[in-house]
């Protein structure tokens, strides 16, 4: 910090140090130039003081003869804001300074006691008090010490340090602050003046400015235009970027191409920014000559707008500095080594940050891309990412703070005026080398610094296409004083960070949404059914926001049986979400009628058709019966599914697989198999076994041997006494993990497709004989008797006796309309499962339905009293006729509804037995 001693004090060593920096101005000499001279100079005085922060005022004849600021280095704003203007007969120091032409010295603490009275013009207002009162707002102890800038004709401005002591400077160091102030008012007054004769030198570095005639060969010229992209230049452009001037096609995109690599995104981003904001382009870099060799060049331009107001051209000028960086690195080659080292891991560093902000998709991959090239680059250990929402700033992603301080930040309301929303709301960035320097400022949160453990920031507003969309912070473990070109480069990466990170919000918005339509076409969770264990995943393709075609799903049919569906519509996009949702809506309208599969998919395929020649989709429909063990498979287009059976064997079903729904003739070619209880059912689609580099038959192979190499390593297991489970996947959990092994082997290390994959793993169960009764029955009117004689008994033996009264009913009910509308042969089935059902299969393919009966009418009930007493009822068909079915709970606290209630009367039900 700030230098502090006793009156009379000498510090040792202080003569030395200002001989050092005057051989410093002298190794200098006339290679610094217009703002570059003065910020040079101002770096110099604070050091020698060490001091906080300096100013440079020069003279300006058009406001009254006043003072006006033309640099800053190392001060806030709210503090140079009102030093903008000077009076210059007033007496602030600068303007005792310029008037005098000697050093002047003033505290800051009482500074209003040295304001002009009401009435004068300190800031352009008439009365200037209140932005004074501003800056006198430094606690005791601070000083202003000032130096003219002496010109050949005299004062040309004022120097001045921020000290943080009251004490005049010694007498070297004010000695060092004169010859300063000597030194560059001589330059700054050669720099208006004209060049020296370019024939002197080749790389003689020249002063710029629109007054700059076309023939200054050492200093080139250019006009562009923005709209087409053409350049006009002199003939001095050539010369400095090394191109031949006859070859030169006219292109912006030849000049670019001169640009170092490592400096082309700032020199971009500031271009750009000087164009949408109408400010002075102004920037200086490295550029790669063709015949190897490489230079600096600084480059000005001022924008020309046409009639509408809008850019339309950009004129500026060029000229070689490479003679002043020279001189620079002699200056510092006791450092040259270690600096280039760091410049060079530096721009490694940011060159890697470019590519991973260009490459970054979400807001986490910008913060992750931020943090792992920005922190080691600066040495920084925090940084954090706010968006504005509201009245509050959110943050959306920190690393190097801790969760008390992320949550602390969103809970501040923007209104409290700390330095993350300060520099959103002026659009300027803000760096505190210090805690002590924040507390100062920002008393009102000083435990900020305590609580987020840093001692340093650089608060960066985040600018996209002209609106702040938030803001960054760069955070240091120590104190830190930020040199000129780490502003510029923090400033400059800001920039990339505010494009990259409204991009990535954008992507997140649109990714959540079709991430939302995704979830709600697919089930939610998959039904918990005695017959089948189910597990899935669903694996979206690349990076892509658009929601897929692929589509699963597990319908429970009557009598324990189960349909297990698979599909793929071809493409991605809304148009094919819609095409797969009502594929899905459509397939739970069919598997509801007990269709066969055969038949369900022709209508699935009459569906897509009538969508039109664009629409294409592949599926896959199996029912499995759990009393049977039978598994009927169907296919149109799609991938067969893997059998794994107990033992460990992994088969592929062959059958023809007929054409995609859209395209194909029924009929459809169906399979039908035994499955050994315990089997597992593998469907997929064929994002998973096929891509650009795999082949569907190889993916297949990949599959089995995935399969079996899960399989071999589960441990084998037995359920309910049956035979040896060689594939241990017997519970809802394994099969989870299952899906896991098998993504992670065809999808190694999360590898995305260019297609949707989904999977489906099935393991299926049978329904024990204990569960299963059946009996034949007459074709004769007591055959309802007997059904209720075997229901009675059966339910019994199966503690079900609650049930028996209904299930009586039923089974009249049924097997009465079989004997006087349907033939023969009648059976009756009872399964007892998650429900009590009771099936009456007859000869006869009629169907029967529920029709409204008058009062009057004598029959026309029953079925009424079939939907009314059971949970659920329907019909299906099988190879010898049809099956009626009902449903009940087998909870015995659940209602059940009877005849009464209905309005039914039960002897006229049943007197036709």
């Amino acid at each position: 910090m700030g230098e502090q001693r006793a009156p009379g004090l000498r510090i040792r060593g202080a003569g030395q140090v200002s001989e050092k920096r005057k051989r410093l101005l002298a190794l200098a000499g006339d290679d610094l130039w217009g703002i570059e001279l003065l910020r040079f100079a101002i770096q110099q005085a604070v050091a020698e003081l060490a001091g906080l922060g300096g100013m440079v005022h020069l003279g300006s004849p058009g406001y009254g003869g006043g003072l006006r600021l033309a640099v800053t280095s190392g001060l806030p704003p709210a503090f140079t804001q009102a030093w903008e203007r000077i009076d210059g007969n007033g007496p602030l120091a600068p303007a005792r300074a310029f008037r005098d032409g000697a050093f002047v010295q003033a505290s800051l603490a009482n500074i209003d006691h040295g304001m002009p009275e009401p009435g004068a013009t300190a800031d352009g207002r008439p009365d200037g008090r209140q932005d004074w009162a501003t800056a006198g707002s430094w606690p005791a102890g601070t000083a202003m010490a000032a130096v003219p800038l002496l010109g050949p004709g005299g004062p040309v401005g004022t120097l001045s340090v921020v000290t943080l002591s009251t004490h005049r400077p010694s007498a070297g160091r004010r000695a060092f602050l004169d010859t300063l102030g000597r030194w560059a008012g001589e330059r700054l007054g050669k720099s208006s003046a004209a060049p020296p004769d370019p024939a002197l030198t080749e790389q003689q570095e020249q002063p710029t400015g629109s007054h700059l005639p076309q023939e200054l060969q050492a200093v080139g010229t250019w006009d562009w235009d923005i709209r087409t992209g053409d350049i006009i230049w002199n003939d001095a452009m050539p010369t400095v970027l090394g191109l031949d001037p006859d070859t030169f096609d006219g292109r912006i995109d030849t000049w670019m191409g001169t640009i170092h690599p490592e400096d082309l995104p700032w020199v971009l981003s500031d271009m750009d920014e000087a164009i949408y904001t109408g400010r002075m382009h102004s920037t200086e870099y490295r550029v790669c000559r063709p015949d190897g060799t490489t230079g600096w060049v600084r480059v000005r331009g001022r924008l020309v707008l046409d009639d509408n107001g809008e850019p339309a051209r950009m004129i500026g000028t060029l000229w070689d500095v490479t003679r002043t960086h020279d001189v620079l690195d002699a200056v510092t080659e006791p450092q040259a080594r270690n600096a280039e080292s760091s410049s060079a891991e530096r721009a490694s560093h940011i060159r890697r940050l470019a590519g991973a902000l260009a490459e970054a998709v979400t807001v986490r991959d910008v913060v992750a891309a931020s943090a792992d090239h920005i922190l080691p680059s600066f040495g920084a250990s925090g940084l954090m990412l706010a968006f504005l929402e509201g009245d509050h700033l959110r943050p959306v992603g920190s690393t190097g703070y801790p969760k008390e301080f992320v949550d602390r930040i969103a809970q501040m309301p923007v209104s409290w005026g700390l330095p993350i929303t300060v520099v959103l709301r002026e659009r300027t960035p803000m760096f505190i080398s210090s805690s002590e320097e924040y507390i100062e400022r920002y008393p009102a949160t000083a435990d900020i610094p305590a609580v987020g453990g840093k001692q340093a920031w650089a608060f960066l507003p985040l600018i996209a296409s002209g609106r702040p969309v938030g803001s960054c912070v760069v955070a240091f473990t120590d104190p830190r004083q930020f040199t000129g070109v780490e502003r510029n480069l923090l400033t400059t990466l800001s920039g990339l960070i505010a494009q990259a990170t409204e991009r990535a919000r954008l992507y997140d918005k649109e990714h959540t949404r079709a991430r939302e339509l995704q979830r709600g076409l697919l089930p939610r969770e998959l039904p918990t059914l005695p017959a089948v264990t189910p597990a899935a995943r669903y694996l979206p393709a690349g990076k892509d926001m658009e929601v897929g075609g692929d589509w699963y799903d597990i319908i429970p049919l009557s009598a324990d049986r189960v349909a297990i569906v698979i599909g793929d519509v071809m493409g991605h996009g809304v148009a094919e979400a819609v095409t797969m949702a009502r594929l899905r809506t459509a397939v739970h309208t069919l598997a509801d009628l007990e269709l066969s599969p055969d038949e369900l998919l022709s209508h699935l395929n009459d569906l897509v058709s009538d969508l039109g020649d664009d629409f294409y989709a592949t599926c896959l429909y199996l029912v499995y019966d759990a009393t049977t063990r039978s598994c009927v498979v169907t296919r149109a287009g799609h991938p067969p599914p893997a059998v794994v059976h107990p033992d460990g064997t992994v088969l592929f079903p062959e059958a023809d697989p007929n054409s995609p729904l859209g395209a194909a003739t029924p009929p459809f070619d169906t399979v039908e198999m035994e499955l050994p209880e315990g089997s597992l059912l593998v469907l997929y689609t064929d994002g998973l076994v096929e891509s650009s580099t795999l082949d569907i038959d190889r993916g297949m192979a990949q599959l089995a041997r995935a399969l079996s190499d899960a399989i071999s390593g589960a441990p084998a297991g037995h359920v309910d006494h049956a035979e040896p489970d060689a594939t241990g996947f017997h519970c809802a959990e394994c099969l989870e993990s299952l899906c896991d092994s098998i993504t992670a082997t065809l999808l190694p290390g999360g590898r995305k497709t260019t297609d949707d994959a989904a999977l489906l793993v099935v393991r299926t169960h049978a329904l024990p004989s204990d569960d299963m009764a059946t009996w034949s029955l007459p074709e004769h009117p007591k055959a309802a008797g007997q059904a209720r004689e075997h229901i009675r008994a059966q339910l019994s033996a199966w503690h079900l006796d609650d049930l028996s009264m209904t299930t009586e009913l039923l089974a009249s009910e049924l097997v009465g309309n079989v004997v006087r509308h349907a033939k023969g042969p009648i059976h009756l089935r009872l399964l007892r499962s998650n429900v009590l059902t009771c099936e009456v299969s007859d000869g006869s393919l009629t169907t029967p339905r529920i029709r409204r009966a008058a009062d009057t009418d004598e029959g026309g009930r029953g079925l009424q009293l079939v939907a009314a007493i059971s949970r659920r009822w329907g019909t299906r068909y099988t190879a010898t006729g049809k099956s009626i079915w009902t449903e009940q709970p087998l909870n015995p606290e659940a209602p059940t509804l009877f005849p009464e209630q209905a309005g039914l009367d039960l002897y006229d039900l049943l007197d036709d037995e």
